[in-house]
């Protein structure tokens, strides 16, 4: 049986999409991998993989017959800022790891996430195009702009078949918050449910592109399914679904939880939040794949509510 690799499943996007992909193709051809073990037993089949130990991962991937590669592992962009050189040698060796013994092996495709990260100060903010300036000021955009290069690289010159997606912030109440820089439109729930108010450290009119998790999963999956014929990017694809600021998310918890305060003092996140777009056109999305959205702002506030609520509840059980 042809199988799929998750590499970093137990992360924010790793354990939902690899729960995904279990239901859609059946737990015998799904291993999740990350280089931790997990808190809890996850409900997939789970092993420990080192992305950075390129024998490991190939003896794996030969030993299993993989056929896809989802490869998500990463240092996120306000931890990597904490620790350049760190982050920029997980982000790059890990995925150079990947794309040589895709090559190798003939692996049918490989995913890897990229991020609204690539971009930066001078690229236009307002419905970012899908080719624009790129001129990322974070080690973490830096490293996802060199990836993108690697995976067209490596597309062109191997016939790689890598897919990619400028992920937007990931919003989910499963996951705790990873070190990003829009992790706010996370911990801004969990705090409102257990202490009525958040002290946010963006600015308070920061807009910032979102999405939430099921979309994500959603699109990612699609876009792996998508023909290669129908493909026009081999970078990363821009993909939308809302934008706001964190005076709005605030506003829309307010709409539930009348008592709820929000009060602002930005730190370095705000100067990345600053370099990234506002907005992103992803008509290539549209285009290519049909992607589209299913989450506003109003719904992700119902369900992230809703859903914090019942995580909380069951915890203090």
């Amino acid at each position: 049986m042809a199988k799929i690799l998750v590499i970093g499943a137990l992360g924010q996007l790793g354990s939902e999409l690899t729960q995904a992909l279990c239901e859609k193709y059946g737990k015998e051809a799904v291993i999740a991998t990350d280089i931790r073990h997990p808190e809890i037993k996850p409900a997939f089949p789970f092993a420990i993989l080192d992305v950075m130990d390129k024998e490991a991962l190939r003896k794996l991937v030969q030993k299993e017959g993989i056929q896809q590669i989802f490869h998500l592992a990463a240092i996120l962009s306000a931890k990597g800022e904490k620790n350049p050189q760190l982050a920029w040698n997980l982000n790059m060796t890990s995925l150079l790891n990947v794309l040589d013994i895709a090559r190798e092996n003939n692996i049918k495709k490989v995913f890897w996430p990229s991020s609204i990260a690539v971009f930066g100060p001078s690229t236009p903010k307002d419905n970012t195009p899908q080719t624009t300036i790129m001129d990322p000021n974070t080690v973490y955009g830096i490293s996802k702009l060199a990836g993108e290069r690697w995976c067209e690289y490596y597309y062109e010159k191997f016939g790689v078949d890598v897919r990619s997606i400028r992920y937007p912030g990931i919003i989910s109440y499963k996951a705790q918050p990873g070190g990003g820089t829009t992790d706010y439109a996370i911990d801004i729930f969990i705090q409102a449910l257990t202490t009525g108010k958040y002290e946010c450290f963006l600015e308070a009119d920061a807009r910032l592109p979102m999405m939430y998790i099921d979309d994500a999963v959603r699109g990612t999956i699609e876009l792996m399914d998508a023909d290669a014929d129908n493909l026009t990017v081999r970078s990363g694809y821009n993909l939308g679904a809302m934008s706001f600021t964190p005076e709005e998310i605030a506003s829309e918890v307010m709409a539930h939880l009348e008592n709820f305060e929000i009060t602002y003092e930005p730190d370095f996140r705000q100067q990345i939040a600053a370099s990234w777009p506002s907005s992103v056109d992803d008509s290539s999305a549209r285009d290519d794949w049909k992607w589209d959205h299913a989450y506003d702002l109003g719904k992700l506030c119902e369900v992230m509510l809703k859903g914090m609520r019942e995580l909380l509840e069951n915890q203090s059980m």
